[in-house]
């Protein structure tokens, strides 16, 4: 009978080790192709989002260093006329004392004088004037200098502090892409897209004018990688890629797709000519269109430049650079 009882304790014991064991095989259960796909879309428009601040940030120092540029130059010309005014004044001083300034106007002022009182005190009236207005000159110089030098300080400032928001999102990207690149490994054995073969979407378009020579360049880029905060030539992402295409053919455009939405013409889709810009939803992602119903934009991270149709995803609208 023990002997029964000890089987069916060690039955029970067995039975209670695979209970325990069976939910942890199942929790450690690799994530299918399908789900490391979604993770990885979703890891990739979230990544997207970022690059484009970044690259917003990148826009208003380049914008905030021209202002400050300006503002130096500005402030050259002020110094100068500010020390220049400084030395008239200490000029009219020093003249008064030399020569007896303050004798020679009591002698105008007493009477009895060689000249009438009216002709005395005109003469009175205008060395006042000139040393006020010299005196006027100086301050007002100065005044423009003191607030053309807050305002440098100011943007200098500010300036400083994007530089640490810079970093800030550096660092967050360079953590953000690890991780993509390791889905991207686990679910297709390698970080990044193959190369294509030079010419798998087929050739340009004959497009005429500057729109043509944009569109001939988005094509001569399929195949390159996408690098964040890059234009070219050895990589892009997607504003870099439309702004690169656009200042082949003449034409400057920020490097953010929400400002190069600002800096285009809204057009219909109806309208949609190529080497037009096509904008998805948020302003988060743009793609040059190439016609036919297709455009050339840099996807995401571990993907290449490629044409594909432009219903991608919620398309927020069209703009044509002016």
């Amino acid at each position: 009978m023990s002997s029964l009882r000890t089987l069916l304790r060690s039955l029970a014991l067995a039975g209670l080790s695979a209970a325990l064991i069976a939910p942890a095989s199942v929790a450690r259960a690799e994530p299918t192709p399908a789900e490391l796909t979604k993770q990885i879309e979703k890891s990739s428009t979230e990544l997207e989002r970022i690059v484009e601040s970044y690259n917003k940030l990148n826009e208003e120092i380049k914008a905030n260093k021209a202002t400050a540029a300006a503002l130096q130059a500005r402030i050259g010309p002020l110094q100068a006329q500010a020390e220049q005014s400084r030395a008239d004044v200490g000029v009219l001083a020093a003249t008064a004392y030399k020569t007896g300034g303050l004798r020679t106007v009591r002698a105008l002022l007493e009477p009895g004088g060689q000249t009438s009182l009216p002709e005395r005190l005109g003469t009175l009236d205008q060395l006042t004037r000139q040393r006020q207005q010299t005196i006027d000159g100086f301050t007002t110089s100065q005044r423009k200098l003191i607030n053309e030098k807050a305002r440098l300080d100011a943007t200098l400032a500010k300036q400083a502090a994007q530089a640490k928001q810079l970093v800030a999102g550096k660092n967050k990207i360079e953590a953000d892409l690890a991780r993509l690149y390791q889905l991207r490994r686990q679910a297709y054995g390698r970080a990044t897209e193959a190369p294509v073969e030079t010419g798998s979407a087929g050739s340009a378009p004959a497009v005429s004018g500057s729109a043509g020579v944009a569109v001939r360049y988005a094509y001569g880029a399929i195949g390159k990688p996408y690098v964040y905060g890059a234009e070219g030539p050895g990589g892009y992402d997607c504003s870099g890629l439309t702004l690169a295409a656009w200042r082949a053919a003449g034409k400057s455009l920020p490097h953010n797709a929400a400002m190069q939405w600002d800096a285009t013409a809204r057009i219909s889709r109806g309208s949609l000519q190529p080497g037009d810009l096509v904008f998805y939803s948020g302003l988060g992602h743009v793609a040059i269109y190439v016609g036919s119903g297709q455009i050339i934009d840099a996807p995401s991270a571990g993907r290449n430049v490629n044409k594909r149709d432009m219903n991608i995803m919620s398309i927020a609208g069209y703009g044509r650079v002016r």
